[in-house]
């Protein structure tokens, strides 16, 4: 999956629209709840060496919400990494650069959206 399909299939599965946050860096895009403004997933571009790999280049990728308790182990498959610019306990980086399968991404990016979603009040 590269950028422009994430971005079609957040906006036609969620209902939110692409957000250019910040002058410095135009290309980043932020994608956050309507409610209570929460993200859910950032797609930027940056330089390998930001998320350890050895070779020189840029790359695609999304940072999203998931599960504490699955960040390690969605850490050792190939293209996934501790999240670049977010706390890196409840954040990762996934490649948008094919070594991740469409579906996989679409899945973390469906389990961020509920992680960062409104919680529901019980009432008694």
């Amino acid at each position: 999956m590269n950028k422009n399909e994430l971005i079609e299939y957040i906006t036609g599965n969620y209902g939110v629209y692409a957000e250019f946050p910040w002058e410095k860096s135009p290309n980043n895009i932020v994608f956050r709840h309507n409610n209570n403004k929460k993200w859910f997933a950032l797609i930027m571009t940056v330089s390998n060496e930001k998320l350890g790999i050895l070779e020189c280049g840029l790359i695609d990728i999304v940072n999203v919400k998931c599960e504490t308790i699955m960040v390690n182990s969605l850490r050792t498959e190939n293209g996934i990494y501790a999240a670049y610019h977010m706390n890196k306990a409840n954040w990762i980086s996934v490649a948008l650069d094919s070594s991740v399968s469409d579906e996989k991404i679409k899945m973390l990016i469906d389990i961020s959206f509920r992680l960062t979603a409104p919680k529901i009040k019980k009432i008694l």
